[in-house]
């Protein structure tokens, strides 16, 4: 072999281990600069300051400054788009939640696929709904407001933001579990408008984040009749499950999770893992995001792999009954 073939053999194969040696290093060295997380809601809402405690508990950890970035518009799918989008190098990831990763999907015609185009990173914290009514109702609980509804069939009236929302989604799958009808009143402005009128005793009951109605209940200005998990919220303790209140297996959580877009290296969502992992291990962090009502995820369910099992398995509950009612955004 002549001293010119062998160097060029040489050359050749030192290149074709650039490729890999490059992921490799680029992996070893994440992140060299800020991370940004997209939150696909505007500031200040619950996503926004999820995300910012999270932000702040992250930065040591990663030994960078994690940005949180307001994309709003179109129930999230602006930002998520932009994510899904975004160079899957790990500087850009999207605080999603149930709205965005799941019920989104039936909902809307998507640029993009829910599961195929995201690379799960970790489940972060969840609050319940919590079933709500107005001072004036004659129950005093679940079993006794259930009694109520079938009583006075279509009678009823729940707030909710339109045809798109959690609120509505909660109101079917509480319909279909309890047998019951009511009507539905939506509040394009939001829940907060809808939370006024109940106060006021103009609708008679709301299905609401936790993170919403509790404020009210608190102040004695409406009545609450069980959350929608199976342990109760550690920010209300008295108030029962709605497995203690009659109505076993009524469970939907508004969870938040970071994704990453698809073909992130591997390493890089591990350590980016890793990094909310410690920031939610946290005691200040635990409690900042119990002051706002959520409940922090397991360490075992804080994993790429438990939040993709997750999210199938919500896709696979919530997309039949979404579908069923015909329900399109608005």
């Amino acid at each position: 072999m002549t001293l010119a073939r062998r160097r060029f053999l040489h050359l050749a194969a030192a290149a074709a281990t650039l490729p890999a040696f490059s992921r490799i290093a680029c992996a070893q060295s994440y992140p060299t600069r800020p991370v940004t997380i997209v939150v696909a809601f505007g500031a200040g809402g619950l996503s926004d300051v999820i995300a910012r405690i999270l932000a702040d508990g992250m930065r040591a950890p990663l030994g960078h400054p994690v940005v949180i970035e307001n994309v709003a518009g179109a129930s999230g799918t602006i930002g998520v788009g932009r994510v899904a989008r975004a160079a899957p190098d790990g500087y850009t990831a999207v605080l999603g939640n149930w709205a965005t990763h799941v019920l989104n999907g039936p909902m809307f015609t998507l640029p993009y696929d829910l599961i195929g185009d995201f690379e799960p990173v970790a489940l972060v914290s969840s609050d319940p709904l919590m079933i709500v009514g107005k001072k004036a109702l004659p129950a005093n609980n679940l079993k006794e407001f259930v009694a109520w509804l079938k009583a006075n069939p279509d009678q009823a009236t729940q707030g909710t933001t339109g045809a798109g929302g959690i609120s509505t989604v909660g109101g079917l799958f509480f319909q279909r579990q309890s047998g019951t009808k009511f009507r539905f009143v939506p509040y394009r402005i939001g829940l907060a408008a809808a939370m006024q009128d109940l106060v006021a005793g103009q609708i008679d009951f709301m299905i609401d984040t936790a993170a919403n109605s509790l404020p009210q209940v608190r102040a004695g200005t409406i009545k609450a009749f069980a959350v929608t998990s199976k342990p109760r919220l550690a920010a209300a303790l008295d108030i029962p499950t709605v497995d203690e209140a009659g109505l076993p297996g009524l469970y939907a959580l508004n969870w938040q999770a970071v994704f990453l877009p698809k073909n992130a290296p591997k390493d890089v969502v591990e350590k980016l893992n890793s990094a909310i992992a410690t920031a939610l291990a946290d005691p200040s962090v635990q409690k900042r995001l119990a002051g706002i009502g959520q409940a922090v995820f397991p360490p075992d369910q804080q994993t790429p792999e438990a939040l993709a099992s997750f999210q199938k398995a919500e896709v696979a509950k919530w997309w039949p009954l979404i579908k069923a009612a015909n329900i399109k955004a608005e």
